[in-house]
């Protein structure tokens, strides 16, 4: 939940064409385990609990504990589902501090084996009541998308403690089940519970998610009541995640309200403010605002803030300026170009109609184009009839998704323009050959009542 303020391609990116529906599905990397003990001849510790973890009297490091410091690292190659087994046969069985440092190594690492196999460690000896265990077990769960079980763990739980209402919440945003999310926030407060600053990140980017400014307002309201009563200052990832909340709710006027009452600001509070505003029109003042980060040195721009910039560049009909930044990203800031900034640069040049050079940065690209990147081509194809560049992109697509009935139904539109009606027939005839069936679409609305 500390960085769902970052945007991701997916809502920020491109705008798509129906092609590019099945884009939509998040993939979890896959590592191969590494077994526990090739790591434990390499395990340092420092002598004391990592991240300020509580201490406990008789504290006495060994390699078990560097072992599973190794582990809760988000970059370990991998984790093996008989860590449990291991920490035993090495004397140090899982107890209330080794379990979670190595739930959270699990949770980092997608490893729901691992995670179910440590669950019932904690169940075994009595400690799945433990705060940090079972708000460890809830983001294993949440992570892996058993949000079923995440529920099940958190409402079996006789004492209910603000950090497995985090773990649960924070899980539930970052799944997209921001209404769930949201619910279960109105049910902490009704508990009695204080939310603290990582359960308002989680809150405000669920309300960002729905897009729905009512609740958003009355979720600031929280914080500055929760600011007011602890007479403290508001953190600046809660601070981000206000201003990327009120930028994804279509007001970056408030957006830039919080973003100037900061005291201080980072890399992600610019990328926030330029990115809610690129989302909504105001593309001259998204780049103006990259302009004036780059120029102050507030900030070092990273890749996710060059999608950002590259987007307004697209929507705002910056053609040359966002092919300079493109250029510009790895000369002087050592940004590698990534799918996430070909994809807003074909976007761009598709916009304008120029899909020569659109294709020729697909053909460029270092690694596969995706079914995103070629769905925006074929959109663009659509809008300015080119049936060459059309073709070309649509056999691409079809190589991906043979199954997907958008390709054929754009291309048909695309001939259809033209006046190309022997080749409008001929596609509806290849898609009864082949049972390609056109799926309705559907729009959903929020009413007043």
């Amino acid at each position: 939940p500390l960085f769902s303020f970052v945007p991701t391609v997916s809502s920020h990116g491109p705008s798509l064409p129906p092609t590019s529906a099945a884009s939509r599905t998040h993939q979890k990397p896959r590592r191969a385990p590494i077994h526990p003990r090739r790591l434990l001849p390499h395990a340092h510790c420092s002598g004391a609990p990592p991240g300020g973890t509580r201490r406990r009297r008789g504290w006495n490091p060994d390699p078990c504990h560097g072992l599973l410091g190794v582990l809760r690292r988000p970059s370990a190659p991998g984790a093996s589902p008989r860590a449990p087994h291991q920490m035993s046969r090495a004397g140090v069985p899982p107890d209330s501090y080794t379990l979670p440092i190595v739930l959270k190594a699990a949770c980092h690492l997608f490893a729901l084996e691992l995670g179910r196999q440590l669950h019932g460690s904690a169940v075994k000896r009595g400690l799945q009541s433990d705060e940090y265990c079972e708000s460890g077990v809830i983001c294993v769960y949440a992570k892996a998308g058993e949000f079923g079980s995440a529920r099940k763990v958190f409402e079996e739980s006789p004492q209910r403690k603000l950090g497995s209402w985090n773990a649960v919440i924070s899980g539930l945003a970052q799944g997209g089940r921001s209404e769930e999310a949201v619910d279960l926030f109105v049910e902490l407060r009704r508990c009695g519970l204080v939310p603290d600053d990582v359960t308002m990140v989680s809150v405000a980017s669920a309300c960002g998610s729905l897009g729905d400014l009512e609740l958003a307002q009355q979720v600031h309201k929280c914080v500055l009541q929760a600011r007011a009563r602890e007479m403290g200052k508001t953190g600046i990832l809660l601070h981000n995640s206000l201003v990327d909340m009120y930028g994804k709710c279509g007001r970056p006027d408030l957006a830039h309200r919080v973003f100037s009452r900061m005291a201080q600001r980072d890399v992600s509070s610019w990328t926030a403010m330029i990115m809610g505003l690129a989302m909504h029109g105001h593309a001259h003042e998204a780049v103006t605002f990259f302009r004036r980060m780059v120029s102050e040195g507030a900030a070092r721009p990273n890749h996710v803030t060059f999608v950002s910039v590259l987007s307004a560049c697209a929507h705002g009909g910056l053609v040359d300026e966002g092919m300079w930044y493109f250029h510009q990203m790895k000369a002087n800031y050592g940004v590698e170009p990534t799918v996430a900034h070909y994809g807003c640069v074909v976007d761009m040049l598709g916009r304008v109609g120029r899909l020569e050079e659109a294709r020729g940065m697909v053909e460029g690209m270092p690694v596969r184009a995706n079914s995103v990147i070629l769905g925006t081509l074929m959109g663009a194809c659509e809008k300015h009839g080119d049936v060459e560049v059309g073709e070309w992109v649509a056999g691409k697509l079809l190589e991906l998704e043979p199954w997907n009935d958008g390709v054929y139904v754009v291309l048909s539109n695309i001939y259809a323009s033209k006046g190309l009606w022997g080749e409008v027939h001929r596609l509806r005839r290849l898609m009864r050959e082949k049972s390609v069936a056109k799926l309705p679409g559907y729009s959903l609305a929020a009413l007043a009542v």
